[in-house]
């Protein structure tokens, strides 16, 4: 029985290998962090989603090891029979407090948050309006519910309706389709705060204005900001000042907050009862891992009491965006420590960016090119992510490599 797909997998797989799509993995051989080892040489992480360098923290550790120690390993359940230790409950407290939510809920994962939030919320006499560039598992979160579905032009928030010359597809902007939605019971909009390809950050003032117009819920995905957007980071909400706003907040434990494991929802005291009654990723997993619970908890606390950390990331990051844009670099313009490099305007674009991340290891700095379907064809790039356990030598090793690396590439002079 094998033998059919075999032989079509085996195609399709030769097929992404022609065209320089194959993903292959490179081996880490030691612990996450600012320098990591590969290959048996040590070079200096820039693609990680350690933003606040907090992966290999000694306190994380240390709390991760008091946890299993009175806690255990793990609980062998899910959470509604026997799966609830007293801090897993300390733990949706904290993150609520941190977010400025009145209650939360654990997850195993930020995906499986996403995959839970919208079918016990809404049915198919309500709508979700959806921003283009969503990350996936908002989408298929959105496919898991029978609610109807708008998808609004990537951060278009107008009440316009053009053809995309480019696809030849119908675009809308966020008010049309909410407009169009204007006959459902429930209009939710969801949109990630941070898109993660590009690091823009989502028009939120924009979008809460829209709602508060036409009745509609806002649900943010903060899984890129969490820890350290806004001014003691608490997330895009409070870095657009909405925090009062914004009705539900998914995000993860696996980025900025320890980089292990986990996310949650965030909202009101009965969405998050609702959820614990009906989500069917919190009902039917095994409930999150308590050195992963102990851990967390020991971030929020650190997060609450300095905000040296998330200070440290942004003055890295405005130095790193700075010197790349004076080196001749096409970067993406923003704020946020992912920082696009587009290999788009050249011949070749998705091997270049192949080669160019390749040729930085030679030079001891760990990148990754991301081509089609990660992103758009021609939009090729190499998304660098800074952390603030970068140092300023690391940093500057690190543009320096790229300004050696571009010369030899003929991308800059």
């Amino acid at each position: 029985m094998y033998g059919k797909i075999k032989n079509y997998l085996s195609d399709e797989l030769n097929s992404l290998h022609q065209q320089k799509l194959y993903k292959h993995e490179r081996i880490i051989e030691s612990a996450q962090g600012a320098e990591i080892i590969v290959r048996g040489n040590t070079v200096l992480n820039f693609c990680a989603n350690n933003y606040l360098g907090l992966s290999s923290h000694p306190e994380l550790i240390s709390a991760a090891h008091r946890e299993i120690d009175s806690r255990g390993f793990g609980l062998s359940s899910v959470r509604f029979i026997c799966g609830t230790q007293d801090r897993h409950k300390e733990l949706e407290k904290k993150v609520a407090e941190f977010l400025g939510m009145e209650d939360s809920i654990l997850f195993c994962s930020a995906f499986d948050a996403n995959g839970a939030v919208f079918e016990p919320l809404l049915g198919p006499d309500d709508a979700i309006i959806t921003d283009a560039l969503n990350h996936a598992s908002i989408i298929d979160g959105i496919r898991l519910c029978k609610a109807q579905r708008w998808v609004y032009n990537h951060g278009d928030m107008r009440n316009i309706e053009d053809l995309d010359s480019s696809s030849g597809k119908t675009v809308k902007g966020l008010e049309r389709c909410l407009q169009e939605a204007q006959g459902c019971r429930f209009r939710m909009i969801a949109t990630d705060g941070v898109f993660s390809m590009d690091g823009d950050i989502a028009k939120l003032k924009e979008i809460c204005d829209l709602a508060e117009k036409y009745d509609a819920l806002v649900m943010v995905d903060d899984s890129h900001s969490s820890g350290f957007m806004g001014k003691t980071g608490r997330g895009t909400h409070e870095y657009h000042n909405v925090m009062e706003r914004v009705d539900i907040i998914t995000t993860t434990f696996g980025k900025a907050l320890g980089g292990a494991s986990g996310g949650c929802i965030a909202s009101k005291k009965e969405v998050i009862d609702w959820m614990r009654n009906k989500a069917r990723p919190y009902l039917f997993s095994n409930t999150l891992a308590p050195a992963v619970v102990g851990a967390t908890i020991q971030v929020i606390d650190m997060l609450s009491s300095t905000t040296e950390l998330r200070d440290k990331l942004e003055a890295n990051t405005t130095y790193f965006r700075k010197k790349m844009t004076e080196a001749g670099f096409d970067i993406i313009s923003g704020v946020h420590p992912i920082v696009p490099i587009m290999f788009g305007k050249y011949d070749n674009c998705s091997q270049l960016a192949v080669d160019f991340a390749n040729k930085m290891l030679e030079h001891g700095v760990y990148v990754i090119a991301f081509s089609f379907p990660v992103v758009p064809r021609g939009k090729d790039r190499i998304r660098v992510q800074i952390s603030a356990a970068h140092s300023q030598e690391q940093i500057d090793k690190a543009l320096s490599a790229f300004i050696a690396v571009g010369k030899e590439l003929n991308m800059i002079k």
